[in-house]
């Protein structure tokens, strides 16, 4: 990858959610290609996880989760325009339908996000290094605007915006994946007003849509790479974040947020994500690109901009 020196973050999301997940992500980071964390606190390996990072000094964030599971705030305690009838979220498409029609209560969503904030802070003794959502709800319509202010009002200031440069050509995708990515992206791109006005920071480029599960290859995340930062100057330093979701895959009834393990963590696909980031192919790829594993603390720039298009 000729061009721009890049700086990427490897996130694995879903920390806590079971303990072979877990186990997985820290070999991931262990071997040097993970990079940062992302917690659920409604999981069900939410402590446990919460100690491995202590014990590894693992970089850990916060998963912010409104989609799946149980709550941790105050919805807990009775009805809620969060949950369903049994007392679970409302699902990562039930969510965004409810979100869509008006029946989500915006100031339920605050309540749950500072109650998942100061979760976060009982678990790990500190603030998140940053705070993404969980299935992309953060950056939904009115919920970006309450997450940028809730972070903001925790001190906060690092976010995931999802944009991923060229995902909608991404042939290998099958359509119900790539219509997710769009919408994902068409949210995101809605998202940076509020992110921005809020003082939140993301990285110039973003990866792991078109890169999640089967799909991912070390190939796939140098091609992704280069067409998001196609056009840029040599020797111009930019940052990326990949998104990844290995482990070894959850085993039913462990895991999950409080109605046990779903489809996607219990795929092989977690498994392959795994080896392909522990595997020394993609390090050694990454590198000879000129491309610089860190983590967010190690960026030389935060400030809000505009994502590469």
């Amino acid at each position: 990858m000729a061009g721009p020196r890049v700086r990427l973050v490897v996130t694995a999301d879903d920390f806590g959610y079971c303990p072979r997940r877990d186990e997985g992500i820290v070999e991931a980071f262990l071997a040097g290609t993970v990079t940062s964390v992302s917690l659920l606190v409604n999981g069900a390996a939410a402590e446990s996880a919460a100690e491995l990072a202590r014990r590894h000094s693992i970089p850990t964030g916060l998963h912010a989760n409104l989609s799946e599971g149980r709550p941790v705030g105050p919805a807990r305690q009775g009805a809620s325009s969060l949950l369903s009838r049994e007392g679970f979220f409302l699902g990562k498409m039930g969510f965004r339908e409810a979100v869509a029609a008006g029946d989500v209560a915006l100031p339920q969503v605050r309540e749950e996000l500072e109650a998942q904030l100061s979760r976060f802070r009982e678990l790990l003794g500190r603030d998140p290094t940053h705070v993404d959502g969980h299935q992309h709800v953060h950056v939904l319509p009115g919920v970006c605007q309450v997450f940028a202010e809730s972070l903001q009002a925790y001190g906060v200031r690092f976010t995931r915006l999802p944009l991923e440069r060229g995902v909608s050509g991404c042939a290998w995708l099958e359509d119900p994946a790539r219509a997710f990515a769009c919408t994902v992206e068409r949210d995101a791109r809605a998202a940076m007003g509020p992110f921005s006005r809020h003082g939140l920071w993301w990285t110039d480029a973003f990866v792991g849509l078109s890169t999640c599960g089967r799909h991912m290859s070390a190939h796939r995340v140098l091609g992704a790479l280069a067409r998001a930062l196609e056009g840029i100057p040599a020797g111009h330093a930019l940052t990326a974040e990949l998104m990844a979701h290995p482990g070894y895959p959850s085993v039913p009834p462990a895991g999950g947020c409080g109605e046990g393990p779903d489809a996607f963590s219990c795929s092989w696909e977690r498994l392959h994500e795994l080896r392909v980031l522990t595997a020394p192919t993609l390090r050694a790829q990454l590198a000879q690109d000129g491309v610089q594993l860190c983590t967010l603390d190690d960026l030389d720039s935060k400030r809000p901009r505009e994502p590469l298009q």
